[in-house]
């Protein structure tokens, strides 16, 4: 995995959504100024991506009023992404706000050293990283445990103190003092 502190390897993909039929390609140069959640899925169409997908956008919101960008990214094709937001299946995804993104030559999952190398796939990992464009918090996963939105607000939120904040800190609790 690479280093907190380190700058995030810049990339460009194509992403498509809910409200777009066209892919639109973005870079991580778009996100400058703002806080990004990199957050990367192995598969469209699996069991587990599904929730994890829904509860970010659900709390999709809330990551904006923290001045916050959300990108799901997988090394499916946008064809086959595209397919998973509209697709009368029961592991679908249906409509929703998070941007998805393709990694299909596997250049960022491999840049971010998230790659699966038996399967393709990327890791179920996620990376926090701030409006300079460094890493602030990375973790990963086993692909059969999603990981929590919630948890990742948590963390932002503590980041975004620049302070020191204990073990299961929250919002309102005391930051701590060196």
């Amino acid at each position: 995995m690479l280093n907190i502190g380190t700058q995030a390897p810049h990339f460009t993909v194509n992403t498509v959504s809910s409200h777009s039929t066209l892919p639109i390609p973005v870079s991580l140069d778009a996100y400058k100024g703002k806080w990004l959640v990199l957050f990367f899925y192995p598969y469209s169409f699996s069991i587990v991506c599904p929730t994890e997908i829904k509860s970010l956008d659900r709390n999709l919101p809330e990551f904006e009023e923290l001045n916050t960008e959300v990108l799901a990214i997988s090394t499916d094709s946008v064809f086959t992404q595209r397919a998973w937001l509209k697709a009368d299946h029961p592991n679908a995804i249906g409509t929703i706000n998070v941007k998805l993104a393709s990694d299909f030559t596997k250049e960022v999952t491999q840049a971010y050293d998230v790659l699966q190398p038996e399967t393709g796939a990327s890791y179920r990992a996620t990376f926090i990283i701030d409006p300079k464009g460094t890493i602030q918090y990375a973790t990963m996963t086993n692909d059969n445990v999603g990981r929590s939105a919630v948890e990742t607000l948590r963390v932002l939120k503590a980041l975004q103190t620049g302070g020191y904040c204990p073990m299961d800190w929250n919002v309102g609790d005391h930051v701590l003092q060196s």
